[in-house]
């Protein structure tokens, strides 16, 4: 069979997606007896398009499952969207120019519905298009009818068992997206800012002071003193509630208990002492507002203080801001600086680059306001998810200390509480006369809280309720993944398919999806919800910085896939170990292209001299061909334990290597004068060198394929398939290759490093590699018998006229080889 000259990806990889799709390649068989091997695919958020993180982390996980299909496994490996969430709502907002929160309700769901329904198709085609080998036929949205009953259900299984609960409570909000936000929605981010050192009126009367703790202190209003303070939030001056000093401060000790007034007001507020206040921070002393951080809720409680909020929802201050009411944050806190310094009250302002807190999806400084919110209670319970993250096998393993870092790192139950349109209702109502919950039943859900009513009165009597508002955080439904993907199937299945064998997934969101899994698995299975986990790493910039629209540094994969192709994208992905980040580098790509035309023209070779070849073995193999098939088992061995391992690079290096360097540049070179020449050399000779070739090429284009899966389809059809008779090469059995002959690769080798050799001389000479060589003397450490087996083919490869062969008797071969040669 004759190839055509070049191989086209634009039109292949096309054709092979529509046949894998027909032919229902990667469909998972619920009837099939085989070994399941069920994968909890992440759902990517519907916020646009793939960016090239996704193709990246998606390429490494379809390695692992491409490879468990070769195993002979029946792989369940649904395809979910993620279109329940606040990136979602904020794409609609921008792609269709309205506010959601200025919009009713259900006119704004309804948008969102149809929206996502619309631009559906096309997002998930980029993940078919890059090769992802899901079964596209098992599919779920997150914000469908099916995930909304499974996540209510969850919330009404945790209310009954007293997991759930709702309190008023200051927690962390975000301005931006006016909703509340859960602990793990948080990242930290380095803000250019300023420490403002204000200077506050007090009044004390030295001559009271006195070591003797029974004398109390009297304080002389008439007698003023000033203290510095430091802090970066001016803005909630109006806010403040108490001034603390560390009791073992001997500069600010004499103050405790003392008054100070507060800037713009009549108010004055206490010292008082506290053990939590960092002496080397700024001036040693603390304003306390409410809220500038956790630290201020905690306070509130420990010192029995009134809070004063002057924070909106909105991040505009109120009326009880004075006269910087209506100010946003940002603006209130130069407007407060100026205000500071026109009453000569600023000590310094010094310039700071510090850590803040953010909301992770906008970006935006977070605040604490006092709220209404649901929470799930699991602090108690950090040891025991500690135990279950161990009972998971990890890959690569130093992953784990995130994940427990992150549990010991805990500091408040979770918030699954959101104030927006477009999510899944919280299911419950409140009784009008009452004020009692009223959580819905199993058997009504999903429902809609607003529209919707609970089946039965309240215990009041009343049958009047008012729907819960809120939403559950995305979170709290992208944690039901494995869940969502199972219950797609029957009762009996599910039990199979539960735990299931992998989680994939991206190392910045171990703390979001992964821990929250595994929660509530604990809860509602009392097991792990994955045997394994594999953390891939970051695609970050070719100077190796995290990408991002605003600093213009966005490479985007359908580019990349224009200029190259998708198996060229996956290699460039399959050069990074499992959890390593890796810098995006085109030249990657360009290998990945280098290495398409290579196979694609050895095969050509192969395939023309295959054209008789009817799959048979001869009754005696050649020494080259041993030597070819014993280094191949060896090759393969290692790419199936390093898969068994999630460690799919050491396999595309280790196969690249073996096929560029042994197959192409030596094996080829040294079976051509047996395929060419079959009527000098014998057709047995010939059909030693066909068997050799045959299970060499079929072998590398199977080790191959889960990494370069278009191209080694073409080829496979082209001409595998009708020996093979398996309708895909990503149907076909891994390659199980067991011919190691180290006798044959000791003799084997002897010719390549000879071939080599004669290579550079002739390189040196700047002669072509085809140039006769009047005569060879080699010695080397072989057996007289087995350079006889392989001295015609040396002949051929070297065009060597004659070779005068003298065994030595030396300790290693690259000592003992010498050979001359004469032109």
């Amino acid at each position: 069979m004759e190839l055509p000259k070049n191989y086209n990806p634009h039109e292949a990889e096309p054709k092979w997606l529509e046949f894998w799709e027909k032919e229902k390649v990667y469909s998972f068989n619920p009837k099939s007896k085989a070994e399941i091997y069920s994968v909890d695919t992440p759902p990517p958020t519907v916020s646009g398009k793939m960016h090239l993180g996704h193709s990246f982390s998606y390429s490494q996980q379809d390695f692992v499952v491409r490879f468990q299909r070769m195993l002979g496994k029946n792989v369940f490996y649904p395809f979910g969207v993620d279109d329940n969430g606040l990136a979602t709502e904020r794409m609609i907002e921008k792609m269709r120019n309205v506010k959601g929160q200025f919009m009713p309700r259900q006119e704004f769901v309804k948008l969102c519905y149809t929206t996502v329904e619309e631009i559906r198709n096309d997002f998930v085609y980029d993940w078919k298009r890059i090769g992802t080998s899901a079964d596209y036929s098992i599919f779920y949205s997150t914000i469908n009818k099916h995930s909304q009953r499974i996540s209510q259900r969850s919330f009404v299984e945790l209310y009954k068992m007293g997991r759930i609960y709702r309190k008023r409570a200051p927690f962390i909000w975000c301005p931006e997206c006016q909703t509340a936000i859960a602990q793990v929605e948080m990242k930290d981010s380095e803000r250019e800012s300023k420490m403002v050192y204000m200077k506050f009126d007090i009044s004390v009367n030295r001559s009271a002071i006195s070591d003797d703790a029974q004398k109390p202190k009297v304080f002389d209003t008439n007698k003023n003193e000033q203290i510095t303070i430091a802090t970066t939030r001016p803005e909630l001056l109006p806010a403040c509630v108490a001034i603390h000093i560390h009791p073992d401060d001997k500069r600010y000790k004499h103050l405790i208990g003392a008054k100070a007034k507060i800037p713009f007001s009549g108010r004055e507020v206490t010292i008082t002492a506290n053990k939590d206040v960092d002496m080397d921070f700024g001036s040693g002393i603390v304003y306390h507002c409410t809220y500038g951080d956790m630290d201020d809720v905690k306070w509130l409680e420990e010192f029995n203080i009134e809070p004063i909020e002057i924070v909106e929802k909105d991040g505009t201050l109120n009326e009880k801001a004075g006269r910087f009411k209506g100010l946003h944050v940002k603006k209130a806190r130069e407007a407060v600086i100026k205000a500071l310094q026109e009453e000569g009250r600023i000590a310094k302002l010094e310039p700071i680059r510090h850590v803040v807190n953010v909301h992770e999806r906008c970006e935006t400084d977070i605040e604490i306001l006092n709220t209404d919110q649901w929470f799930i209670k699991y602090l108690d319970l950090k040891d025991d998810f500690v135990k279950y993250g161990r009972k998971i096998k990890w890959y690569p393993e130093h992953m784990k200390t995130r994940y427990e870092n992150w549990i010991q790192g805990l500091k408040w139950d979770w918030n699954i509480s959101r104030q927006r349109h477009f999510g899944i209702p919280i299911p419950v109502w409140y009784c009008t006369k009452c004020n009692a919950i009223v959580v819905a039943e199993e058997k009504q859900l999903p429902v809609d809280t607003l529209v919707d009513k609970p089946l039965k009165r309240c215990k009041c009597g009343s049958n009047e309720f008012i729907g819960e508002k809120d939403v559950m955080d995305t979170w709290a439904t992208s944690s039901l993944t494995p869940d969502i993907a199972i219950e797609l199937f029957d009762k009996k299945l599910q039990k199979k398919l539960h735990p299931m064998s992998l989680r994939p997934q991206a190392h910045d969101i171990i703390t979001f999806w992964l821990f929250n899994t595994v929660v509530k698995s604990y809860f509602h299975h009392k097991s792990i919800p994955w045997h394994n986990v594999m953390i891939s790493g970051w695609a970050l910039d070719p100077h190796g910085k995290k990408m991002s629209k605003s600093k213009g540094n966005v490479i985007d994969p359908r580019e990349m896939l224009k200029k190259y192709s998708a198996d060229s994208l996956r290699f460039w992905a399959a050069g990074s170990r499992l959890g390593d980040d890796l810098p995006f580098q085109e030249k990657d790509l360009v290998t990945g292209n280098k290495f398409t035309t290579k196979i694609w023209n050895a095969s050509k070779f192969a395939f023309m001299h295959l054209a008789d070849y009817k799959v048979e073995k001869p009754a005696k193999l050649e020494m080259p061909d041993r030597w070819i098939l014993s280094k191949l088992s060896k090759v393969v061995k290692a790419a199936t334990e390093n898969f068994m391992n999630y460690e799919y690079s050491h396999t595309k290096l280790e196969t690249e290597t073996f096929f560029w360097h042994t197959f192409c540049d030596n094996y080829l070179e040294i079976i051509k004068d047996r395929l060419y020449n079959a009527d000098k050399r014998g057709k047995e000779a010939k059909l030693s060198a066909q068997y050799g070739l045959y299970h060499a090429l079929l072998a590398i284009i199977k080790l191959m394929a889960p990494i370069m899966p278009f191209i080694t389809e073409e080829l496979y059809q082209l001409y595998y398939r009708k020996h093979e008779k398996t309708k895909s090469i990503h149907l076909t059995k891994w390659p199980d290759i067991k011919m190691v002959d180290e006798h044959a690769e000791h003799v084997g080798d002897f010719v390549v490093k000879a071939i080599e050799f004669v290579r550079r001389q002739k390189t040196a000479k700047q002669l072509s590699l085809k140039a006769p060589v009047k005569k060879l003397i080699i010695r080397a450490k072989i057996e007289e018998k087995d350079f006889d087996a392989v001295e015609l083919d040396l002949k051929a490869a070297t065009a060597a006229e004659h070779i005068v062969f003298e065994p030595t008797r030396g300790k290693g071969l690259e000592k003992d080889l010498g050979i001359e040669m004469e032109f």
